[in-house]
């Protein structure tokens, strides 16, 4: 352990407060808290110390904002947030193994909520589960019925687009087939205009792309998504069982690397927001709602779209994703569970948590009764789902295991040191290995 040790330490920029909060550091790493205390506070509560460790450092100013709030109600309450990003999987794994759980911690949603079953406090009965929408909830429940999670967000994962720039290259209507995206590649670069902004150098885009030809797949083969993913755990399909798999996806990945932002696999989540929000591309592939707050902060007047992505030449088949994929936990071993129940009971009942969501996190919010933000990409999710279905989250149905294995995958297949092939080979048995929670 005394190596993952010394990796944490080189990873993780520590910030630590007293009585009051820092300001959010920013960055892909931050901390902010207080000291544990055992003497009493004021109105004779013991003093608690909450430790929260999360893979979402988007979210820390909104974090920071809810914990500044909660020591208002609970002055006795000090909540230490550690946030990584890169190797926020592997040094959680590594807590856990070593019996050093944090009392909050972060996974992802659907399959891992079993994985994570034997170490995630039974919300069931608890308000912030009743807070819950249905599909949020579901997301959230284990295997036996049991929730054993809570979100940040209810989510949203598109294509976005740049509205100006696609007007400046005469593109009257976004491309829903792959047909009608090479046309539009074709005349944003007779405008010099670059057609993609890619983040390949992280792990976890990939599979927020590839799932939308899950869904394309699955709805081809006249099954759920769920049932295709299985057929792939259990090593009973393949993709050249699947056109929009073995074929349409690599189409559609190489056009984005052949007509994308230069040195694809160096570019990260924030290199390619920074490409997208100046302009430098008019498609932005992998992400969603939750960078249009870093797109405005560096363009404010920014024109964006939303659309799915065009994964055949069935133009019904691209569709925007929808649903919660990040589930926080809480440690059931915890000395503070109890405490720390209560607290995430407030941030989903409350009045202000009920504001929190939209008016701080500016998130789709997981909860019912709660308004969506002032923002342009769920103001165009609730138009477009008035009148065309979502597509499923089938993220939800493969371990993260899996996912980021899929992502190395990936990456070593337009980085040229895989074939197709054999990038096809080894994620099917990829599947197989890492697939399932059981």
């Amino acid at each position: 352990m005394l190596k993952s040790k010394k990796k944490i330490a080189s990873v993780v920029l520590s910030l630590v407060m007293a009585s009051g909060l820092l300001a959010a550091c920013g960055g892909n790493n931050a901390n902010s808290g207080g000291e544990a205390g055992g003497a009493d506070a004021g109105g004779g509560d013991k003093k608690v110390t909450i430790n929260m460790f999360t893979g979402s450092p988007e979210y820390t100013e909104a974090f920071n904002a809810y914990i500044a709030e909660y020591k208002k109600v609970k002055p006795n309450v000090t909540i230490n947030l550690e946030i990584m990003q890169a190797d926020y999987n592997t040094v959680l794994k590594s807590r856990i193994g070593a019996g050093s759980t944090p009392d909050v911690f972060q996974t992802t949603a659907g399959g891992d909520i079993d994985t994570f079953a034997e170490y995630s406090a039974d919300l069931t009965n608890e308000p912030l589960a009743a807070a819950m929408t249905d599909t949020v909830k579901s997301a959230m429940t284990s295997s036996d019925g049991k929730v054993l999670g809570f979100p940040v967000k209810n989510n949203l994962m598109v294509m976005v687009y740049n509205k100006k720039l696609l007007e400046e290259a005469g593109i009257t209507e976004v491309p829903k087939t792959l047909s009608q995206m090479e046309d539009a590649v074709a005349k944003l670069e007779a405008k010099g205009i670059t057609p993609f902004a890619n983040a390949y150098k992280e792990w976890w885009v990939w599979k927020h792309i590839f799932q939308n030809f899950i869904n394309a797949a699955a709805e081809d083969a006249g099954i759920t998504p769920k049932e295709l993913v299985d057929k792939f755990i259990a090593g009973e399909t393949t993709f050249a069982d699947h056109p929009a798999l073995n074929d349409n996806f690599f189409k559609f990945i190489d056009m984005t690397v052949q007509h994308g932002t230069d040195k694809p696999l160096e570019r990260d989540s924030n290199a390619q927001v920074s490409d997208f929000a100046l302009g430098k591309a008019a498609f932005m592939t992998g992400k969603g709602a939750w960078d249009e707050e870093a797109i405005k902060k560096i363009t404010p007047d920014i024109q964006i779209g939303i659309a799915g992505y065009p994964v055949s030449e069935k133009a019904e088949q691209s569709k925007i994703v929808v649903g919660p994929d990040q589930a926080l936990r809480i440690n059931k071993d915890s000395a503070v569970a109890k405490e720390t129940i209560e607290f995430f009971n407030w941030l989903y009942t409350s009045d202000y948590g009920k504001s929190w969501f939209s008016d701080v996190a500016k998130v789709i919010p997981p909860i019912k009764d709660a308004k969506m933000p002032e923002l342009d990409m769920p103001k165009q999710m609730e138009e477009i789902v008035k009148t065309e279905p979502a597509g499923d989250l089938s993220v939800n149905y493969s371990l993260d295991t899996f996912h980021q294995k899929f992502g190395e995958l990936m990456q070593a297949y337009i980085g040229g040191s895989k074939t197709k092939e054999q990038a096809i080979d080894e994620i099917q048995k990829a599947w197989i290995q890492f697939g399932s929670a059981q």
